[in-house]
């Protein structure tokens, strides 16, 4: 893949592109999450509250304001988050933005990124970036906190190492990187024979997040100074907090 290309992030009311340039679709999500988030009619299926909220077993909301309020009541600074989101994630934490902060939403699919402009109602404060979250445009210690929100276990291993190294890279000294994902459960979890079908069949990378700590995926160079976890609905969901 090449590096990150700024492009447009259409008005919300137009979806209308600032450039014509464009990044390669890494091949991994072209064959394996193609029915998730590449082809057209997924927005139209899995843009839904309700189905979004029930994939995650009515923990949406309990793992999306968990992840906010890791960013604080009013979010002050500069944050990225790492990969759009269905749901109702992206427009909570613009609300949250104090007058001085921004946003800026890197995500490698046109797609999706259009589908996130048609949800704010307002581009301020926010931009809409076409990038790769393996190789981030972002400048070294540049950011304030970094959110990647159920984005670790769609990646392939080399992929995921990456993308930590790249949210720790660019995160400030005393930053935040912010991460709620998959976890193993507890051997008695009702779930767990069926979140392992789920993963052998549409989900092939996430069994790494119950063979592993996220920990393990991060480089010798890029160890944070604090990292504190949190489970959720029997261990069945995580999320870490890394303090570069």
């Amino acid at each position: 893949m090449t590096g990150p290309l700024a492009i447009a992030a259409a008005d919300a009311a137009t979806s209308r592109d600032r450039s014509a340039h464009s990044l390669p679709i890494p091949r991994y999500l072209e064959q394996v999450y193609w029915w998730a988030y590449v082809h057209p009619n997924a927005v139209n299926v899995f843009e839904r509250e309700w189905l979004v909220n029930a994939i995650l077993f009515n923990n949406y909301g309990k793992l999306r304001d968990a992840a906010l309020a890791e960013l604080g009541e009013v979010v002050h600074g500069r944050t990225l988050q790492v990969a759009c989101v269905y749901g109702n994630l992206t427009p909570k934490l613009q609300q949250r933005l104090a007058p001085d902060a921004s946003l800026e939403v890197v995500d490698i699919l046109p797609i999706q990124l259009q589908n996130l402009g048609k949800k704010l109602p307002h581009l301020e404060r926010v931009t809409l970036t076409q990038g790769d979250s393996s190789s981030l445009a972002a400048a070294d210690a540049s950011l304030d906190q970094v959110l990647l929100f159920f984005l670790l276990h769609e990646q392939p291993e080399h992929v995921r190492r990456a993308t930590l190294a790249e949210a720790m890279r660019v995160v400030k000294p005393g930053g935040k990187v912010v991460i709620v994902d998959y976890h193993r459960p507890v051997a008695w979890h009702p779930m767990r024979p069926l979140m392992r079908l789920v993963f052998r069949k549409l989900e092939p990378y996430a069994m790494d997040l119950w063979r592993n700590e996220v920990r393990d995926f991060l480089s010798a160079d890029h160890q944070p100074a604090s990292l504190t976890k949190q489970t959720y609905f029997g261990g069945l969901y995580q999320k870490l907090v890394l303090t570069r």
